[in-house]
């Protein structure tokens, strides 16, 4: 009709799953919009933007790392917790050996050497020649220079047979009674292959042809007086010689620079040595004023050298009883030892850099 309006038609039907659809297409386009392109910059992006552009930096990080798409395989910590498991695999299933003397060879190289590496590579950082000297297989007696109130210098040299040789062979250490006495530390001895110096340990270790240690100084070489520094001790009455000539196994001198300088001994308090039972009580610069402090080690730089082997080949049975033979033969070795020292001195500039 003329005049009338007309009605406003409000459809019924309106395509709104169209428009549900561009909304959300537009959010998600959004989404992938990296906050700095924001229309306004007032706004915050949300937690989904920031999301994607942290997955953009990762991409583009592996990308430049050349890692895209590349395994890199285990990582250090990875390896370790496998070792340890490993390890404790082993000691429960009991599939490791101990030998007749007690010696755990997997307990070894899985707890004592690594400890002891951080002493002889980043405390003492011993280099280490002659190694070549050492044989492949068989026995060798290595027989050596002994210093620095406690033996730090028999750990060090197994470390550097075992680290350094082609064939990582063990270094059998022959130490004394005390050492076995003590609770605990006579238990890690043997676990670790060393035994009492005794001449029938040290028979028996050549004869089964592993290398076998020896410091015939003794205490003597321990406990001297710092002012005696690299003066080698007397070396007994030559057993270690008759051991070698037994056993047809060549006698290797060890010359070990650095020892020396760990603890400085400047007195021997004998009277406190005899009533602790001791064959030394040593005084130092730091011990016993600084009290446990006084136990850490200075931190010289160490030399070992293993000479030139001496033969035993050429003798018959009965030169192991022969007190010249035996006596001549120790005071080469004892020579060779003292000469490698004055040479090894000689070339150090510093006991503490080398």
């Amino acid at each position: 009709m003329a005049g009338e309006s007309k009605a406003k038609v409000i459809p019924l039907h309106s395509n709104s799953s169209r428009a549900s659809a561009q909304r959300r297409a537009a959010a998600r386009e959004g989404a992938r919009r990296h906050p700095s392109l924001l229309d306004d910059p007032g706004t915050r992006a949300s937690a989904e933007q920031i999301a994607a552009v942290v997955r953009e930096i990762d991409d583009h990080r592996d990308v430049a790392n050349g890692a895209a798409g590349v395994d890199e395989g285990p990582n250090e910590l990875s390896l370790r917790i496998a070792a340890v498991a490993e390890f404790v695999r082993k000691r429960m299933s009991g599939d490791y050996t101990v030998d007749e003397f007690g010696f755990d060879k997997h307990l070894n190289e899985a707890i004592f050497l690594p400890l002891l590496r951080g002493l002889f590579r980043n405390w003492f950082r011993v280099e280490v020649s002659g190694i070549e000297n050492l044989p492949d297989t068989g026995a060798a007696l290595i027989v050596a220079n002994h210093a620095g109130v406690l033996p730090m210098d028999g750990l060090m040299a197994s470390v550097a047979v075992h680290d350094n040789h082609p064939h990582n062979r063990d270094l059998r250490l022959l130490a004394a009674d005390m050492v076995f006495d003590m609770p605990v530390m006579g238990q890690a001895a043997r676990k670790a292959g060393h035994t009492m110096a005794c001449t029938a340990d040290a028979h028996r270790l050549l004869a089964a042809g592993e290398l076998t240690a020896v410091f015939p100084e003794g205490y003597k070489g321990l406990g001297k007086n710092f002012r005696d520094r690299y003066k080698l001790q007397r070396f007994g009455r030559g057993g270690f010689v008759a051991a070698a000539l037994h056993a047809r196994a060549p006698i290797v001198p060890c010359s070990i620079v650095g020892s020396e300088e760990i603890y400085p001994m400047l007195a021997d308090v004998k009277l406190l040595a005899r009533l602790l039972g001791l064959p030394y009580f040593p005084v130092t610069p730091l011990f016993p004023l600084a009290g446990p402090l006084g136990l850490v080690p200075l931190p010289s730089k160490w030399h070992i050298q293993f000479g030139e082997p001496i033969s035993t080949e050429g003798y018959d049975e009965s030169a192991a009883d022969d007190p010249m033979i035996t006596f001549e033969l120790t005071d080469q070795v004892r020579e060779t030892i003292q000469q490698t020292l004055y040479q090894l001195l000689a070339n150090r500039r510093n006991p503490f850099l080398g």
